[in-house]
């Protein structure tokens, strides 16, 4: 009795033993007597115990592979410490087990050393503006080479890029100066388009100086000339009344009248203003107020008949002695 439970005891165990489940996104790789026989796929698998064997087992999940800080030297002559890192994935489980001892380690010192050839292509100044650029080509390179291990580089970083100090210095120089540049041209551009500014203010307001005196010069001349004209119409229109009360009955009674205390005025303002008196040629009838309105209205009703309707009113003016008195 004791002997079968033992018998089956190790009957289970074999069983056991031939039965391996394999997790999600992981490859086992399986040999039969020390030889590839297949790649168990997720899921129950069933073995022959002692016969076949899990020699490999990977995982198809993407990885991370560090690449550790390494010296390079650009076009220029320049070092750099630079360090990265690696997305990868396997992709064929056999070539992975047996294509490369250790695919990790492989992969790292690959991507070191077309690190230090994609940087020896480029200058110092290229370094920092092609960087998408080196990461693409050190990507392709790896993956020309990584291929036949069975492995798929996803893409490369380049974490850091280290100049030396001496460098670093120089480039904080270069970088100040070039700021200090790019405020000289902001400040004298500034400067440019103030004094532009102040031209035109300038030059507009000559302009509206101008505009200003040559409307006001316009605007004074139509007012004289409104002023003029105005004038002109109201002596007209006075004359044309004073023409029409001549005509009236008792009119020219009544510029005899005027006439004569105009023509006694003019008498009195000239006695005030100068030492000489014109006189009438009688010096009896000086003192006879009578005598001088009967001259002015005499010359009143010589100038009505020999005024406008007169044909030689062209000709050169005579002069006229004041009559007698008498």
């Amino acid at each position: 009795m004791e002997f079968w439970l033992v018998i089956g005891f190790v009957t289970f165990i074999i069983a056991f033993m031939g039965i391996k489940i394999v997790p999600q996104q992981e490859a086992w790789v399986i040999e039969t007597l020390g030889k590839f026989d297949s790649v168990l796929n997720p899921g129950i698998n069933f073995l022959i115990p002692f016969i076949q064997r899990v020699a490999y087992k990977h995982s198809l999940k993407e990885g991370v592979v560090d690449i550790p800080q390494q010296s390079a030297i650009t076009k220029d002559n320049v070092t750099l410490d630079i360090d990265g890192i690696i997305y990868m994935r396997i992709i064929d489980p056999k070539a992975a087990s047996y294509g490369v001892s250790d695919a990790y380690y492989a992969l790292a010192q690959l991507a070191q050393t077309n690190m230090r050839s994609e940087i020896g292509k480029i200058s110092l100044d290229n370094t920092f503006e092609e960087r998408e650029n080196l990461n693409l080509n050190i990507v392709k390179s790896i993956n020309e080479a990584a291929s036949a291990w069975g492995i798929q580089c996803m893409r490369y970083e380049i974490k850091d890029i280290n100049p030396p100090a001496t460098v670093l210095k120089a480039m904080e120089l270069q970088v100040a100066a070039e700021r200090q540049k790019r405020a000289a041209i902001l400040e004298s551009e500034g400067r440019r388009e103030s004094q532009i500014n102040i031209s035109e203010a300038d030059k507009r307001e000559v302009v509206l100086q101008s505009e200003a005196a040559m409307l006001d010069k316009i605007n004074r001349a139509k007012g004289d000339a409104e002023a003029i004209i105005a004038v002109a119409n109201a002596t007209a229109e006075g004359i044309r009344k004073i023409a029409e009360s001549i005509q009236s009955d008792g009119g020219t009674d009544a510029v005899s009248l005027k006439i004569a205390e105009q023509y006694i005025g003019a008498f009195k303002e000239l006695a005030k203003e100068s030492n000489t008196i014109l006189l009438p040629t009688s010096a009896n009838d000086i003192g006879s107020v009578s005598t001088i309105v009967a001259q002015a209205v005499s010359i009143f009703d010589n100038m009505r008949k020999n005024g406008p309707s007169s044909k030689d009113s062209g000709s050169s003016k005579k002069k006229t002695s004041i009559p007698d008195i008498g």
